[in-house]
């Protein structure tokens, strides 16, 4: 029903996963050659080449994301129809933190930080999935939007925090590799409300009334893989992290109807503990209706819901022109297609995330750096795949930013980034059930500031 399963807010890499952790990264995006402390993450293998000794990094970043759906309905109830519903996303000061030990030629290093998604969306006047076939439902009763008020709000909840240890060791002067894994933990929530209420004129009883809150929590491991070549000037590195199974089972504190013409409310967490999930969903066919009994079947008690992590390949190249002047080029491929969403719902991509990234650093002395770079992300959207509570927009993003070294231990790292987002438009004959023809615009924005320490023992 409320399924707002995408609330990125921290956000470049792909549909499930983050990438941007280190304030290195957001002043330059590609950063999968780099062998400082940030490689802990990007580039593992290329910590055979850093720093002998210990090494701890703090990052904190703090984003703001709008996530908007526009739909358009000409002649809806003998009128056109046009809104647009705002999704505000915020997340609070996103942490993540880094350690790296070298000894020789083995390297030892630990990560914790938001791995995928990482904040919470909002519409405080609904989605249209709702509005649109619950006003047309009224209307075909005779219920006019004159003759009752409607009030929805809906938010989710969804963060993917990660711990991850790698082992690296140096091969000759140039080869290095390294394992690692990741233990992901899934923390997710969907709650919402919608109503129509009828003034005493019309009638005391509402028209319209469906809650929701529902919880999600799962475990998931990635195993991955890293391998480093490494001169004076040149370094190119491969990292490829193994697909994430995250399987969560639904925790539902409130699911409950009252559609327009029952004879009262039915409590669908209670129906469903008593007669098991698939019977509550065709019995709920017949009162309801099959659409909203299947949009409520992904929120049934221990109903099981897939998010999981897609395998994700990653190639870099870093070149030192001079000692001051370097830059990479990087390129991420996210095996989406084959990473199991709620529905197979991953199946609609026309095909897997693909990421280019470019960023060059220049040393304007021994105390400063500038950097910057941009990123190119294109998932594969499809019509099939966009949702009102769950959807996506390729995009261009940009980022800048510089770091000072204090003194020779310590370093400060300062970034802004933006991503710029492409529009996506979706027609769709008999348009949620109903026998209009509309158009839905998905858009986002989305800024983050960052500041980070670096810290060499």
């Amino acid at each position: 029903m409320l399924m707002l399963g995408t609330t990125t807010v921290l956000h470049a890499g792909g549909l499930m996963t983050n990438t941007n952790y280190h304030i290195a990264f957001d002043r330059m995006f590609a950063r999968g050659a780099s062998t400082e402390i940030d490689a802990v993450f990007s580039n593992p293998a290329g910590l055979a080449w850093t720093h002998e000794g210990f090494q701890l990094s703090l990052n904190l970043q703090k984003p703001w994301q709008r996530r908007d759906i526009e739909v358009d309905i000409p002649g809806y109830l003998s009128s056109n129809f046009n809104k647009k519903y705002d999704g505000v996303a915020s997340a609070p000061i996103v942490p993540a933190l880094f350690a790296a030990y070298k000894k020789d030629n083995w390297a030892f290093s630990a990560m914790i930080g938001i791995v995928g998604s990482g904040g919470f969306v909002e519409y405080d006047e609904g989605i249209p999935m709702f509005e649109v076939p619950i006003r047309a439902k009224l209307a075909a009763g005779g219920v006019m939007p004159k003759d009752y008020a409607y009030i929805s709000n809906i938010k989710g909840k969804q963060y993917i925090y990660g711990g991850q240890l790698n082992i690296t060791r140096k091969i000759n002067d140039n080869f290095s590799a390294a394992v690692g894994i990741r233990a992901n933990y899934y923390d997710g929530y969907n709650r919402g409300y919608v109503e129509a209420i009828s003034p005493a004129s019309v009638g005391p009883s509402d028209l319209i009334n469906l809650r929701l809150d529902c919880i999600q929590r799962a475990w998931g491991f990635t195993p991955l893989f890293s391998f480093d070549y490494h001169d004076d000037r040149l370094t190119i590195s491969a990292r490829y992290e193994l697909r994430t199974k995250i399987n969560t089972k639904n925790d539902t504190q409130e699911l409950s109807i009252y559609m327009y013409g029952q004879s009262g409310v039915t409590d669908v967490k209670a129906l469903a503990q008593q007669m098991g999930n698939e019977t509550t969903v065709a019995a709920l066919a017949q009162s309801v209706g099959e659409d909203m009994a299947g949009k409520v079947k992904a929120y049934l008690p221990d109903e099981e819901v897939r998010y999981d992590m897609p395998s994700l390949l990653s190639l870099a190249v870093g070149y030192n022109f001079t000692p001051q002047l370097r830059a990479a080029l990087e390129y991420h491929f996210f095996d989406d297609k084959h990473a199991r969403m709620y529905g197979d719902r991953q199946k609609t991509l026309e095909h897997g995330t693909h990421e280019f990234l470019a960023g060059v650093e220049y040393d304007i002395n021994d105390k400063f750096t500038v950097s910057c770079g941009g990123q190119r992300t294109d998932y594969g959207l499809s019509d099939g795949y966009q949702q009102n509570t769950s959807f996506a927009c390729d995009s261009y993003s940009v980022g800048l930013g510089g770091a000072w070294n204090i003194n020779e231990k310590l370093r400060l790292n300062v970034s802004y980034f933006c991503s710029l987002y492409s529009d996506y438009d979706k027609t769709q004959d008999k348009y949620m059930g109903t026998p209009y023809t509309a158009t839905e615009t998905y858009s986002r924005t989305n800024h983050v500031i960052g500041v980070g320490l670096d810290y060499k023992f």
